[in-house]
């Protein structure tokens, strides 16, 4: 029997919680930190620029940087927090299709081609986040893209094993396949689109 996916109601934004007060010092070593990292990553690729070379140009300790990043990946996603935030105020309190008010299967279509439009204009530094065996799971944006995916695979058929398929559609949006998929097959944005809506349209049909 497929599991029922968490509800909306019961599931808590990911990047919205209260934070803890900051110290002023660590609050301008964080903000001096996601300035040089974003120039440095914008520059060279996030790829390309170390955490030795964040910190310099930060004028931190690699000390500082590491205890508040831990690694690169967990740096890029702390660059990326805004747009996500915007992102998913977007499928929360956004206009249908994206946001509440269409059916299940026109808001999974607008989900896949919105986030191709993120992977599009931040695939480097997704695809930088994305690094490493588990950070792509562990970071707390993919639970939440993971719920709203099951929620509206569950409300589009009950029967299907959505917490299974959820997984399965995000696969097809991850930031390195897409990479391949633009960067070496030379595939147009709109191909790619169309595919994710045809393999939504079969899964449900």
């Amino acid at each position: 029997m497929p599991k029922s996916p968490t509800r909306p109601g019961a599931f808590k934004l990911p990047l919205r919680g209260e934070a803890n007060p900051e110290r002023a010092d660590a609050a301008r070593n964080r903000g001096a930190i996601l300035e040089a990292a974003e120039r440095l990553f914008a520059e060279h690729g996030a790829g390309c620029v170390s955490m030795e070379q964040v910190a310099s140009e930060a004028g931190v300790g690699k000390g500082t940087l590491f205890r508040r990043f831990g690694d690169r990946a967990s740096l890029a996603r702390a660059v990326l927090s805004e747009r996500e935030r915007q992102f998913q105020d977007e499928l929360i309190r956004g206009a249908a299709p994206l946001g509440p008010g269409a059916p299940p299967r026109e808001r999974l279509m607008a989900f896949a081609r919105e986030f191709l439009n993120v992977l599009e204009a931040h695939g480097d530094l997704l695809k930088a986040a994305e690094a490493g065996a588990r950070s792509r799971f562990a970071a707390g944006p993919y639970e939440f893209y993971r719920t709203h995916v099951s929620v509206l695979l569950h409300e589009a058929d009950p029967d299907l094993d959505a917490d299974y398929f959820a997984d399965a559609l995000l696969a097809l949006l991850r930031a390195d396949l897409v990479g391949y998929w633009r960067d070496v097959r030379e595939m147009p944005l709109e191909q790619i689109a169309d595919g994710l809506e045809t393999a939504i349209d079969r899964l449900l049909a």
